[in-house]
């Protein structure tokens, strides 16, 4: 009996929580602020982009060719032979 009415309690609450967010969520007040932060928010950005430095192109001639030949003999390695040696 006692566990029938726990949650019985239990979900009357998770149901008021619920309900109350829901309710505080699409309440006009709450819309209107959403909408006032949005335009304050590309307000800021607008203000901003006006301060931003425009930085010079300092990329030019950075590349570096390297001529690399592969006329080095290169070890072969045979990974059966290494633990044949132990």
């Amino acid at each position: 009996m006692l566990k029938e009415i726990k949650y019985l309690i239990f979900i009357v609450i998770i149901g008021l929580f619920l309900f109350f967010t829901g309710r505080y969520y699409f309440s006009d007040e709450n819309i209107k602020k959403s909408y006032r932060s949005y335009k304050n928010i590309d307000e800021k950005i607008k203000i901003y982009l006006m301060d931003l430095p425009i930085l010079e192109n300092d990329t030019q001639n950075i590349i570096e060719y390297v001529n690399q030949t592969n006329k080095k003999k290169k070890k072969k390695f045979n990974f059966w032979k290494l633990l044949e040696n132990d």
